[in-house]
């Protein structure tokens, strides 16, 4: 089997054309009024002092949305108060030899309180809030965006452009 017949396919019922479909991952960043973003470093998950935000794969039925804010809560703890503000970039990567791409979508939440309680796959991490200036530290290693700080530093200019936004965006119904 070629490495273009893993890929999944879905067909529309007349058959007459085919739709490419693929895994998502979901990654919340996570910013603060102090203009910092939280990221997190497992012990278990990636060894040796690396940071990341929260990521996980979009389960069957979520939406983004939906799927954004669950990963959070079981990676940050259910303490934690966060208002969605905005998709920040999408991207497709390769996963794995099984996956040949996955679709990554960073969606920016606005942190509004609450304790930072590790959890799920990510129990047992350290976590920091990081300035701008800090993004830029090459001791700072970040693995999720791999070597993408940028999508870090557009979260913090669309937070300032986002913030006071009176628009609520909601989990809907699909």
């Amino acid at each position: 089997m070629s490495m273009s017949n893993l890929h999944p396919f879905v067909q529309k019922k007349k058959g007459t054309r085919r739709f490419a479909c693929s895994a998502v991952a979901v990654q919340a960043v996570v910013v603060s009024p102090q203009e910092t973003t939280l990221l997190l470093s497992s012990p278990v998950r990636n060894p040796g002092g690396v940071w990341q935000v929260v990521s996980g794969a979009l389960e069957a039925g979520e939406t983004v949305l939906e799927g954004t804010l669950r990963e959070a809560r079981e990676e940050l703890g259910p303490k934690i108060r966060l208002r969605p503000l905005g998709t920040i970039h999408v991207q497709t990567f390769h996963y794995d030899e099984n996956i040949q791409y996955m679709i990554a979508i960073y969606y920016l939440l606005a942190y509004e309180g609450g304790e930072v309680l590790p959890g799920d796959d990510m129990q047992g991490s350290q976590y920091r809030w990081l300035s701008l200036s800090e993004l830029d530290d090459e001791n700072v290693k970040i693995v999720v965006p791999p070597g993408q700080t940028w999508i870090l530093k557009r979260a913090i200019e669309l937070y300032r452009l986002w913030k006071d936004q009176t628009l609520q965006l909601q989990v809907s119904e699909l």
